[in-house]
């Protein structure tokens, strides 16, 4: 059951994740990991556009992003470039056709630890940071920013590169 198991209940904050036994990077956080800008892709974006914007640029992943700022998901190069290959999506049809809206997200402040949880399981986790959005009328209210995308590669660079430290 879920609320036995220290991975679920550190990845979803139910559990403290500064544990005996851990290693030295458990409770340093992701700002550490210096992730680079993130390209992020409109819904609209075509998935033939889609593939040639990530072949470009030398990204596998991109997170969608509404012009609103809402996050829809994750399109990954693999995916776009199979669904396409199976027919299962035309070269003209949407990215959101194929992108992945099973997601976790993350924020600076968390832990190498809790990211960890959280790539044991998924092949990436979004980075994102909340900040208060105020319009002219006075009314306000939170909105996501996508600041990067971090996988186990990102993970296992920092640790290695900083583990003589």
């Amino acid at each position: 059951s879920k609320f036995v198991n220290d991975t679920w209940m550190i990845k979803n904050g139910f559990l403290n994740d500064a544990q005996e036994h851990k290693p030295w990077w458990w409770n340093i956080k992701v700002q550490k990991l210096n992730l680079s800008a993130p390209l992020i892709l409109l819904p609209e974006v075509s998935c033939q556009k889609a593939i040639e914007i990530l072949q470009e640029k030398g990204y596998d992943q991109a997170p969608v992003v509404a012009e609103s700022g809402l996050i829809l998901g994750m399109v990954t190069l693999s995916n776009t470039l199979s669904s396409v290959l199976d027919g299962n999506v035309e070269f003209s049809d949407p990215v959101t056709k194929v992108t992945y809206d099973q997601f976790s997200k993350i924020g600076l402040e968390d832990s190498l630890g809790k990211l960890s949880c959280i790539l044991e399981n998924d092949h990436f986790a979004i980075v994102v940071h909340e900040q208060m959005q105020c319009s002219g009328n006075g009314s306000s209210s939170t909105k996501q920013m996508v600041l990067g995308v971090v996988t186990a590669m990102d993970l296992l660079t920092f640790v290695s590169r900083n583990d003589n430290k």
